[in-house]
C-alpha cells in the first residue's frame, strides 16, 4: 500500500503550483524515502524524471501539467493515493548509445525514447547500417535515422512515419528520416536483442550528430545502439488507461 510520495514538477507555473498544493495535502517525504515519485509536467518532464531516477528503481506516476501528456495521467488532486494504489504498471528498458566522434572519443548515454542520427548541415547524411555485425544497408542517403523503444515509437518515430510498437512487444523500430536513396526504404522491425551500428560515410563532408533523448554528440563517425535489459523503468497509469491501451488507441486515432 503506497502512502509515501515525493512530488517533482517542471518549471511551468501551473506545475509548480500543483506541486505545492499536492505536497500540502498528501505530504512530501522527499525522494529517498518515497515509495512513488509523482511527476507534474508534460512528456518531456516525464522523460527527465525517468532519467534522474534511473538508478533508484522507483515507480513514477505522472500527471499532466504540460503541453503533451501521452505519458501522463489526467490531472486531479482528489483520491491520489487510491489512484496510485490501483494503477497499472508499465516496465520499459532504455537503449544504450555508444557514439564515437571524429576525434575517436567515445560517448555513452541512455535513451528512453530513441537514439537518432541527424544531418548537421544542408548536405544529406550517408549512413551504412549493420545489424549484429552484418551490413544490411550499404548506403542510406537521408536526413537521418533512428532506433526507438516501444515506448518511444509514438514520439519522433511516429512523426517520421515509423511503426507504432506495442509496449509488450520485444521489438525495436529502425526508421529512416526523409530517406532519399533507397527512396522507398522506411526502416525495419528488429528483435530487442539486436545490436545496431551506424557508420557515417563521408563524415567530413556530411557531418552527423547522434542524439539519445536529449543528449547530443556532434560530428560522429560511428554509433552503436542496443537495449539495456539490466535497467528497468516503471511508470504507473490509472486503471483502464494503461500505456498499452494508449499505444493501441494511437493506431486508430485520426
Amino acid at each position: 500500500m503506497t502512502r509515501r510520495l515525493s512530488f517533482v514538477a517542471s518549471d511551468r507555473p501551473e506545475a509548480q503550483e500543483a506541486r505545492a498544493r499536492l505536497a500540502e495535502r498528501y505530504g512530501d517525504v522527499g525522494f529517498e524515502d518515497a515509495q512513488v515519485v509523482v511527476a507534474l509536467g508534460g512528456d518531456g518532464f516525464m522523460l527527465e524524471t525517468l532519467h534522474r531516477t534511473m538508478d533508484k528503481l522507483k515507480p513514477i506516476y505522472g500527471m499532466n501539467r504540460g503541453s503533451v501528456g501521452f505519458l501522463m495521467n489526467e490531472y486531479s488532486e482528489d483520491d491520489l493515493l487510491e489512484r496510485i494504489n490501483a494503477a497499472e504498471r508499465a516496465v520499459i528498458h532504455p537503449l544504450v548509445m555508444v557514439a564515437i566522434d571524429s576525434k575517436r572519443r567515445q560517448h555513452r548515454a541512455l535513451a528512453i525514447n530513441e537514439v537518432s542520427l541527424l544531418r548537421q548541415t544542408r548536405q544529406t547524411a550517408k549512413l551504412r547500417i549493420c545489424i549484429d555485425g552484418k551490413v544490411r544497408l550499404n548506403e542510406l542517403v537521408c536526413d537521418g535515422a533512428l532506433v526507438c523503444t516501444p515506448a518511444g515509437s509514438t514520439a519522433y518515430n511516429l512523426s517520421a512515419y515509423g511503426p507504432i510498437v506495442p509496449i509488450s512487444a520485444q521489438i525495436l523500430a529502425l526508421t529512416a528520416i526523409s530517406a532519399f536513396r533507397p527512396r522507398r526504404w522506411r526502416g525495419a522491425l528488429l528483435s530487442h536483442t539486436a545490436r545496431v551500428t551506424f557508420e557515417v560515410l563521408e563524415a567530413d563532408k556530411r557531418p552527423v550528430s547522434a542524439v539519445a533523448d536529449n543528449f547530443e554528440v556532434r560530428d560522429v563517425v560511428e554509433v552503436h545502439v542496443g537495449e539495456d535489459r539490466e535497467i528497468s523503468l516503471c511508470m504507473l497509469f490509472d486503471a483502464g488507461h494503461s500505456l498499452d491501451e494508449r499505444v493501441l488507441n494511437e493506431q486508430f486515432s485520426s
